[in-house]
């Protein structure tokens, strides 16, 4: 269960990323609200998968998860650019992901 906590930690991590933004500061009430609520729930659950997983593994990959989704929606939604750099970039954080998750014990 831990590993499934920690994935939808890892998408809460990119909603509340993309909501931080359209918040405009945490100048609007609907997006602030939203990154609020994300944060609390992916906090909470990767705190629930830190139990039993070990803490740079859960961290890591929570963070990962975070940064390639984040990456992905602002090329897909908001329009940043996209360049062989930072496809390269991605991808190399992709591969820390997957070596952690195949040498990760728990």
């Amino acid at each position: 269960m831990a590993w499934v906590y920690l994935f939808i930690a890892g998408i809460l991590e990119i909603v509340w990323a993309f909501a931080m933004k359209q918040s405009h500061g945490f100048s609007r009430l609907v997006p602030s609200l939203i990154t609020l609520g994300a944060m609390v729930a992916s906090f909470g659950l990767l705190s629930l998968a830190m139990r039993s997983l070990p803490l740079g593994t859960a961290y890591m990959i929570w963070t990962g998860i975070g940064a390639l989704g984040a990456f992905a929606v602002g090329v897909a939604f908001l329009g940043e650019g996209i360049s062989a750099a930072r496809l390269v970039a991605a991808g190399l954080i992709l591969g820390g992901l997957v070596l952690m998750k195949l040498s990760a014990q728990g």
